[in-house]
């Protein structure tokens, strides 16, 4: 992989259905990125996660409403951008998947999961156009 910089651009409907379309295209772009195993595998749960919370959350299946996924990578790193079209939540408060009374919760663990084996994690709330969320993983070279 050369250090110059590839970018992809993917833009689904707010539906379930793509997810695993999704899923497929990021597997691909980490073979691309030359990912070893563990970072590949990282990088395309918290793809399907934060796509799904985008779809599920942020644009509340709304079908007139999308999922934009871009994709960079280089020889260093992989990173990822989903932005949803929905309005937003405070996810300065966001619950604590450990506290006792949230294990047993079905849902509550996809952010805490993604920021704990990302490398770098951000989420913007832009008002009008929706939540990105951003992540990295350095990819190490042998």
């Amino acid at each position: 992989m050369s250090s110059r910089e590839s970018t992809v651009e993917v833009r689904i409907r707010s539906s379930l259905d793509y997810t695993d379309l999704v899923e497929n295209i990021t597997n691909n772009l980490t073979f691309l990125a030359g990912c070893d195993s563990d970072p590949a595998y990282f990088i395309e749960m918290a793809v399907r996660e934060i796509v799904i919370n985008a779809i599920r959350h942020g644009n509340q299946y709304n079908l007139d409403k999308q999922v934009r996924i871009k994709f960079s990578f280089d020889a260093y790193k992989f990173e990822v951008q989903v932005q949803d079209q929905g309005n937003g939540f405070d996810f300065e408060h966001l619950p604590d998947p450990c506290d006792p009374s949230n294990l047993l919760k079905s849902s509550g663990r996809g952010i805490f999961l993604v920021r704990s084996f990302m490398d770098d994690f951000s989420l913007t709330y832009v008002p009008n156009q929706g939540t990105e969320v951003k992540f990295v993983k350095k990819l190490s070279r042998s």
